[in-house]
């Protein structure tokens, strides 16, 4: 008998966790059950150096109640949490590198004048984009709290969970586009998450640009998302003169998804691609799923496609 593989995800936000459980291959999931559970307040408080989790024995029976109505046996997890959880930045070195350990000294020593406290507390992880013609290295690096990591992962194992891969959520929604992003060489992602904000700028297929802003709710949030992707794309232009865009995508849950497609149009000059869930993300038949809640599950799936 071949039995096929399992994989769990789970989104981490400020007022909820949606778990999913997933099969099929990382470029066409198939979702075959999922779980939503509610968090009180004063539960969560997403922090670059405090740990997030507030009332921890709150936090350990929802996860416990998401995960045993999912009804599986798999326990290994992939984690999504906020962006604002930790750091993300790009970083160009100066020389190329023969180990990992070198590139993360390297990039600790570039980075320790940019943090108020000892950077050494940060876990710290990182991807090489590009080796130049010129010697220098193009890095995407991820920083993290070790306090915070350590408390997820404690808690996780509590509940019976075998949290082996943390991510931040805006690169898990990237995951499950990535195959429809990555034919198209110069372009821009824009995502609408929760109340963040983020704006992906690729050039040549490699990434150039990155940033992530959190929203206030207020009346006012259409002229925000514009002054957002307006300000990022006067910076790119003044660090990467002459580089253009071919396209633009917008990955958006929400329910003016239209008004924020007509934003990025005036501010980008371009009719974004809407991405969809639905598209990349089969179903169990034995569930009905609005496309709504199947945007709401996005992160959590992208997650789990890490350990398909």
């Amino acid at each position: 008998m071949i039995f096929s593989h399992k994989a769990l995800g789970v989104e981490i936000s400020q007022d909820k966790a949606m778990m999913v459980l997933i099969g099929g291959k990382p470029h066409a999931p198939k979702l075959d059950a999922y779980s939503a559970v509610s968090f009180p307040p004063d539960t969560m408080s997403f922090s670059l150096r405090e740990e997030n989790v507030i009332n921890t024995d709150t936090f350990l029976s929802k996860i416990r109640e998401a995960y045993h109505k999912l009804l599986t046996s798999t326990c290994r997890l992939s984690v999504s949490l906020p962006d604002a959880s930790g750091r993300v930045v790009l970083i160009d070195l100066d020389t190329r590198f023969r180990a990992r350990d070198e590139g993360a000294d390297i990039i600790r020593w570039k980075l320790k004048k940019s943090f108020p406290f000892d950077i050494n507390e940060l876990h710290l992880d990182y991807q090489v984009l590009q080796e130049k013609d010129s010697g220098e290295v193009s890095t995407l690096v991820s920083l993290i709290s070790r306090k915070v990591v350590t408390q997820y992962e404690e808690l996780f194992a509590q509940a019976g969970l075998q949290p082996d891969r943390i991510d931040f959520t805006t690169f898990n929604l990237y995951r499950l586009f990535a195959s429809r992003l990555d034919i198209v060489e110069n372009a821009a992602l824009i995502i609408r998450h929760r109340d963040t904000i983020s704006i992906l700028i690729f050039n040549n297929g490699v990434l150039e640009f990155y940033r992530s802003k959190e929203l206030s709710s207020s009346l006012n949030e259409m002229n925000r998302i514009f002054r957002e992707i307006n300000s990022s794309l006067s910076v790119y232009k003044d660090k990467q003169p002459g580089h253009s865009l071919n396209e633009v995508f917008c990955i958006d849950s929400h329910d003016e998804a239209d008004a924020v497609r007509m934003v990025i149009a005036e501010a980008t000059g371009f009719e974004p691609i809407m991405l969809e869930p639905g598209r990349i993300v089969s179903r169990n038949e034995s569930f009905s799923l609005d496309g709504k809640t199947l945007h709401s599950l996005a992160a959590a799936v992208g997650a789990a496609v890490r350990n398909l």
